[in-house]
Parts: C-alpha cells; sequence; structure tokens
C-alpha cells in the first residue's frame, strides 16, 4: 500500500523543501507521517501539561519507523470562563477547534494521526476531527488532576462560594478552598464533562484499553501516551481508519458506560455531534432507551464519594466494562485491530488489574469502593432521562441520579428570567421560595452560545431548602458537575420561538422524571385543560417577538446563525 503522503510528495514538489527546512531530515520524508495535534498551551490545568505528551507520542511514532510533527490548537477552560460572558464562547470553541484540526490535517499530508486533549469541549472537538479527517488515528486523553487537602476538588468551590456569599464561611476558609482545589495539572477530579469525555473517547474503541482518565501526574500515563504514538504508525501502515472503528454499535456501547458511571449531561450534545462527523445519527432518545434498566456502579464525585483519580485505581473502562459486559457489542473493532471483547481478555492476562489495584491498596481500598459490582448498582435506571411535553417538544434532560427524590413529580410556579445573572440574584436574595420553578431563557445555542448555568446551580443545590423544593429549567446547559433539580438544553430554545419563551410568572409547571415528561399545565397558579393551555400557548406565539441576536459579528454570531438544536448535538451545520 502506497501512503498517502508519499503520493502527494510526488504532486507537490515544494513539500519536500518546507518540511526539510522546518527540521525534517532527508529520511523521515519517505516514513509515515503522523500529525500529532494536542491542545497544549498556558490556557489551563488540562492542558498544560499536553506538550510532555506530544513528545512522548512522537518519539513512539520514530520508534515504530514514523515520523511525528505537532500541531497546536489549544482550548478554553470553562472554569476560568465563568461568571461572565467568556463561558458563551465554551460550546462554540468545540467546532472551532473541530475545524482548525481539519484544516493542518488536510491543508497538507499525512497518514495517520495522534490527537491529545483532557478536557470539556477539547476531547470532543478531537474527537469530531477524527471522524470528519478520517485518516487513521488515535486518541489519547491527558488524564485527572490530584485532589487536594481532605481530598478537595475543584467543583466543590461552587458551592463553598455560595456559601460565603450567603455569609456561612469566612473570606479565609473560601481562599484555603480556591488556593488548593487544582494542586495539578489534569482535567478537574471529578465525573464532569471532561472526564465523561475522556472516558467516551476510550468506549468509542478510538484509544489504548485502559488509557483514559489516568492520573495526570503518572508515569503510566506517560508510556500510555509512548505507545500510542507507535500504534498511530501501525494504523497508518494498515490503513485502518477511524471509519472502520467507529459505527452504530460503538455508540451504543458508550452510551452504556455512560449510564454506569452516571456521565455529564453535556455527553447529549458531544456525542450526536461526534457521531454526525461519522455519517452517524444518534439523538436524545438513543439515551433514554439505552439508559433505561442501565445499572449505574460509578462512586465518584459528584454524584458519588470519591475524586476520579479513583476510577483508574479501580480499573478503569476496562473494569466498567467487565461489570456491563452482557450489554455491549463485544465485537466491535478498536484501534488496536482487536475487538472490545479480545482487548478485554487481554488485559486479565497483562496484569492490568491487579497493577491497578497496588494503587487502591494505598488507601486501603477495595475495587467495589468505587466500581460497585453489577448486581449491586446504586441505581438501575441509568442517569440521565430524556423529558418531553408541551414545555419542551423536542426534549429536555435531566441527570436524576443528583437529583432529590422530592423533586421526581412536583407542580410549581414558573418564575422566568431571561439571562442568569437575573436569576442567581433572584435565588442568593431569596426571592426565590420554595415550590418555585426557575425559568432560565435565551442561553441556548442560538440564544448566546449556550453557556453553562453553574453559579445558578450551585446556589441552588448548596441551598438545604431550595435544593429540595424548587426546579431550575433552562434551554443552556450545566456543568458537568452540577447536582439538584437541575433540567437543561429544553428545545425548541426560546430564541427560535420555542415554548420555554412563552412561560409568564404564576405559569404552572409538572414534571414527573418517571414518566418523562414536563408540562405546562397552568396560568396565574390556577389549573387548565391540555386544550384551554394549546390555545393559551397559540395565543402567546401570535404576540412573541424574537429578540434581536446578542451578537451581531465574530464566532458568537457564525454560531448562532448555524447551531443546530442541542437534542442533535448542538453543532454548526
Amino acid at each position: 500500500m502506497e501512503l498517502r503522503s508519499q503520493k502527494l510528495r510526488e504532486i507537490a514538489p515544494e513539500l519536500d523543501p518546507l518540511r526539510l527546512g522546518t527540521g525534517w531530515k532527508l529520511e523521515d520524508l519517505s516514513k509515515p507521517q503522523i500529525i500529532i495535534e494536542s491542545s497544549f498551551g498556558d490556557s489551563h490545568p488540562g492542558s498544560g501539561h499536553l506538550l510532555e505528551l506530544t513528545e512522548e507520542a512522537r518519539a513512539g511514532a520514530a520508534r515504530a519507523g514514523g515520523h511525528g510533527a505537532r500541531y497546536f490548537c489549544t482550548d478554553i477552560c470553562d472554569g476560568e470562563a465563568q461568571g461572565h460572558d467568556g463561558i458563551n464562547y465554551s460550546l462554540p470553541s468545540r467546532d472551532m477547534m473541530a475545524n482548525m484540526m481539519e484544516i493542518h490535517a488536510n491543508a497538507t499530508p499525512f497518514d495517520g494521526g495522534v490527537f491529545i486533549a483532557s478536557c470539556d469541549k477539547s476531547v470532543p472537538a478531537h474527537l469530531m476531527a477524527i471522524g470528519r479527517i478520517n485518516i487513521p488515528s488515535i486518541m489519547v486523553t491527558g488524564g485527572v488532576m490530584d485532589a487536594g487537602p481532605d481530598l478537595l476538588t475543584l467543583e466543590q468551590i461552587g458551592m463553598y462560594h455560595a456559601m460565603y456569599e450567603r455569609g456561612e464561611i469566612t473570606k479565609e476558609q473560601m481562599d484555603f478552598y480556591k488556593h488548593n482545589a487544582c494542586p495539578s495539572c489534569g482535567a478537574c477530579s471529578f465525573m464532569g464533562t471532561a472526564s465523561t469525555m475522556q472516558i467516551m473517547a476510550e468506549a468509542l474503541g478510538l484509544m489504548l484499553p485502559g488509557s483514559a482518565l489516568l492520573p495526570a501526574t503518572s508515569s503510566d500515563l506517560r508510556e500510555f501516551a509512548g505507545k500510542a504514538g507507535e500504534q498511530a504508525v501501525w494504523l497508518a501502515e494498515h490503513d485502518l481508519t477511524p471509519d472502520k472503528i467507529v459505527t452504530m454499535k460503538s455508540f451504543e456501547n458508550a452510551i452504556m458506560v455512560h449510564a454506569a458511571i452516571s456521565g455529564s449531561t453535556n455527553s447529549l450534545l458531544h456525542l450526536p455531534a461526534i457521531a454526525h462527523e461519522f455519517g452517524i445519527e444518534i439523538d436524545a432518545d438513543t439515551f433514554d432507551r439505552l439508559h433505561r434498566g442501565a445499572h449505574y456502579l460509578l462512586n465518584i464525585r459528584p454524584a458519588g464519594q470519591w475524586p476520579a483519580q479513583f476510577f483508574y485505581y479501580a480499573g478503569g473502562v476496562p473494569r466498567i466494562m467487565e461489570e456491563i459486559k452482557d450489554m455491549l457489542h463485544l465485537d466491535v473493532m478498536t484501534v488496536t485491530g482487536k475487538t472490545l471483547g479480545e482487548n478485554l481478555e487481554d488485559l486479565k492476562q497483562s496484569g492490568f488489574y491487579e497493577k491497578c489495584q497496588s494503587y487502591l491498596d494505598r488507601w486501603n481500598l477495595k475495587r467495589e469502593d468505587v466500581i460497585r459490582p453489577f448486581d449491586q448498582p446504586f441505581g438501575t435506571d441509568g442517569s440521565i432521562a430524556i423529558l418531553k411535553g408541551n414545555l419542551a417538544p423536542e426534549g429536555a434532560v435531566v441527570k436524576h441520579t443528583v437529583v432529590p427524590k422530592e423533586m421526581f413529580h412536583a407542580v410549581l410556579r414558573a418564575r422566568p428570567f431571561d439571562c442568569e445573572e437575573e436569576a442567581i440574584h433572584a435565588v442568593l436574595t431569596h426571592e426565590i421560595q420554595p415550590g418555585d420553578a426557575v425559568i432560565i431563557r435565551y442561553e441556548g445555542p442560538k440564544g448566546s452560545g449556550m453557556p453553562e448555568m453553574f453559579y445558578t446551580t450551585e446556589a441552588i443545590a448548596s441551598d438545604a431548602t431550595l435544593g429540595a423544593s424548587i426546579a431550575l429549567l433552562t434551554d443552556g446547559r450545566f456543568s458537568g458537575a452540577s447536582k439538584g433539580p437541575a433540567i437543561g438544553h429544553i428545545s425548541p430554545e426560546a430564541a427560535q420561538g420555542g415554548p420555554i419563551a412563552l412561560v409568564e410568572e404564576g405559569d404552572l409547571i409538572e414534571i414527573s422524571i418517571p414518566d418523562r415528561r414536563i408540562e405546562i399545565v397552568g396560568a396565574k397558579g390556577v389549573r387548565k385543560t391540555q386544550e384551554e393551555i394549546e390555545a393559551l400557548l397559540r395565543e402567546r406565539k401570535a404576540a412573541w417577538q424574537p429578540k434581536p441576536n446578542r451578537y451581531q459579528k465574530g464566532v458568537l454570531k457564525q454560531f448562532a446563525d448555524k447551531a443546530v438544536s442541542p437534542m442533535k448535538g448542538g453543532y454548526m451545520e
């Protein structure tokens, strides 16, 4: 098989001299050429350490007879973007990064790729790029940061901040938590979006088995990065492209793993967007179908007890897959050139689980303390549910594993706000009372880029009274760290004239998580018949006027013009 790079060298005579001028050696030009894409940059802890992994992958490619070329497209940090309009760039950055990687890989010839990222938007961006570019590729994820003193982790900062704003802790206490929550590089140490998407990359078959979500400071991670570089050359030589690996069965496996780990709701944006790049269509109903009856097994924050570094100690993705093996398609292909079932059998023989247990031994823990056996689950209905009704005809998502049981069935008074800033002020000043439904709208993809409602969810969840007596409903989204009665991705969004734009103060909203319903059932505090509500919504829709786009130029204007519904993945058409 003639490599793509060698064919293009014959067509483009300038290619060789330009690469020699970059520092390539003459003998490198005829080797399998591997693009090594990473989100390295001084942007945040999740990307600040990736240059080392890039170099390990490059060295691995060289050992296997290839030549690695480093390309960089760094990401932003959702945590650093919180509390101001910077968070509006978060979801659009995913698509922009994928676009840049497409340009890198397609403008010049490469035979294979190693894609290295850690965090919320960079991991899905790299996976989208892998599907779009479709050269033989392998993913390396940058792992998770260590926990701080007393196992302090970053997702607790939102709770402590709300406590500080209410005067419940001192400034000195708040400063201590801020100064010690991120003691190392890596993704934030809880099962938020970054950790979830690292796991999804392995579950899709695009990573070396057992390599997702390692401690970022671990020598094991650097070893995996080197092996990935070697494997990229093998993949290129065997022309094992991503479309030969990732199928609908692969996505069903990933969603089953998502259910077992109580993964982030943002996966409902990312997995459909990734699938779209592979020419596969999955939607929110796919998640709901597969989560029903699924066993939730993972004792990792925010729903569980331990920081995310303990996931690897307990055996990581392979251990989860062993527990739910009967639910998986074991015949799917992976980047090893073997099936998932073959990979799992190989790991049993390699000493992988014994090595992982040696890390747990240092904490006097058993594997079952972190990953429960299949027949001893925390729950048996997965971790997310898709709600539909006249408030969300296309759907809305709730992570029911972190919702108080009191809120599984509720009829609440609507308190609509047209931006998050107004809503959080009402929560913190006690304008919101038990029995209210806080509605934050015009925060969807076309409204403002679909930012997270992080501080509002934390303010509610950290309030003992409100956390079990109100709900937060939005066409925006939530941090993967969010807890409490939060329902997001309500579609169609307000900016498109969806029913959420028509809700008025005092409307009655009925929520039933078991029945998968979210409905407007009354107005001005009085219940109405379904026919009366339909007539009322038609009347309001006739009088509704769309808001002018908040952004008239730049990336956010492009995203607002092109983004599809959150239920489809929020990607740019």
